[in-house]
C-alpha cells in the first residue's frame, strides 16, 4: 500500500502487500519483499534488496553509495534478509568492487543511528545497539551483540555468539563465543549467558571455557595455544570453529586482559 505522498520509482520492484508511509523515497533498481513496512521519511536508494517482513523506521537511509573515494560507481548492492528491523536514522552503504555488496542477515535488529559501511557482511540474529558503527569490510558472525557506541575498525572480524560491551573500540578480531571489553579491548570471559539463552548445554559451555583458558590464561602465544588445543581437546564443531577463526585472522585476535595489563 503506497501513500500518495511517497515517491516510488517505476523501476522499483515492490511486493503487493508492502506498506510505504508518506514522504518516503524509493529509487530505481530496488527490490522489497512482501510484508515489509517502510516508515515515513525513509530513503531507499539504488541497489537495495530488502527481504520479507522487515521494518524500516523513519529517517533510515538504505543503499547510499559508499563513503569511499575509490568507489567508481560500480553496480553494487545492499542486501537485507527477512524479518530484520532497521530503526531510526540507520545508514547502510552499498558495496564496492571488493565484495560488490553489503549484507545484513535475517532476524537482525539494528538500533537507532547504527552505521554499516561498504562491504560489511553481517550474519543472522545480530543485535547492534544505538550508535554502533562498522567501518568497511567488516565480517560479523551469527548471534553477535554489539552494545551501544561500539566502533569496529575496517577489515575486523567478529565471531558468532560474541558480545562486545558498550563504548568498545574494536581494533582486533573478536573470536567466537567470547565477551570483549575494556580499553584496549580484551578478552573478559566467554558469553555464557548468551550461550545458555541459545540452548548450549552446561557441558558445551564448559568445553568452550576450557579452550579459552588454554588460549588466554596459560601464558602461551597463539600458535602454541592452537597446537595444544588441537592436541588436547576433543574435536567438536565449536573447537574447530574457534581454531579456524584464529588461524584465519588477518588483523590478529584481541589479547587477554592480563596480557594487556602487563604492557603498562
Amino acid at each position: 500500500m503506497n501513500q500518495p505522498l511517497a515517491y516510488v520509482h517505476p523501476g522499483a520492484k515492490i511486493a503487493k502487500n508492502v506498506v510505504i508511509e508518506p514522504f518516503t523515497t524509493i529509487h530505481n533498481n530496488v527490490v522489497i519483499g512482501e510484508g515489509t513496512w517502510i516508515g515515513s521519511n525513509v530513503t531507499i536508494m539504488e541497489g537495495a534488496r530488502i527481504g520479507k517482513n522487515c521494518q524500516i523506521f523513519p529517517g533510515a537511509v538504505i543503499s547510499a553509495i559508499p563513503q569511499d573515494l575509490k568507489f567508481n560507481d560500480e553496480e553494487t548492492t545492499v542486501e537485507i534478509g527477512d524479518h530484520t528491523i532497521i530503526r531510526e536514522f540507520v545508514t547502510l552503504n552499498r558495496g564496492t568492487v571488493d565484495r560488490m555488496r553489503t549484507v545484513i542477515g535475517n532476524h537482525c535488529l539494528l538500533m537507532a543511528y547504527t552505521h554499516v559501511a561498504h562491504d560489511c557482511i553481517i550474519g543472522d540474529h545480530c543485535i547492534f545497539s544505538n550508535n554502533s558503527t562498522l567501518a568497511g569490510h567488516v565480517t560479523v558472525g551469527e548471534y553477535v551483540i554489539l552494545a551501544g557506541m561500539t566502533a569496529v575498525h575496517q577489515f575486523c572480524q567478529i565471531g558468532s555468539h560474541a558480545f562486545v560491551t558498550g563504548g568498545t573500540l574494536v581494533r582486533k578480531d573478536v573470536p567466537p563465543f567470547v565477551k570483549g571489553a575494556r580499553e584496549p579491548m580484551s578478552y573478559v570471559g566467554i558469553n555464557s549467558i548468551g550461550l545458555r539463552r541459545r540452548g548450549f548445554s552446561s557441558e558445551k559451555i564448559h568445553e568452550i571455557q576450557q579452550i579459552y583458558r588454554l588460549l588466554y590464561q596459560r601464558n602461551h602465544n597463539n600458535s602454541q595455544a592452537v597446537e595444544i588445543i588441537e592436541a588436547e581437546m576433543e574435536a567438536t564443531p565449536e573447537r574447530d570453529e574457534i581454531l579456524q577463526f584464529i588461524r584465519n585472522s588477518k588483523r590478529g585476535i584481541m589479547k587477554g586482559y592480563l596480557r594487556n595489563s602487563n604492557r603498562d
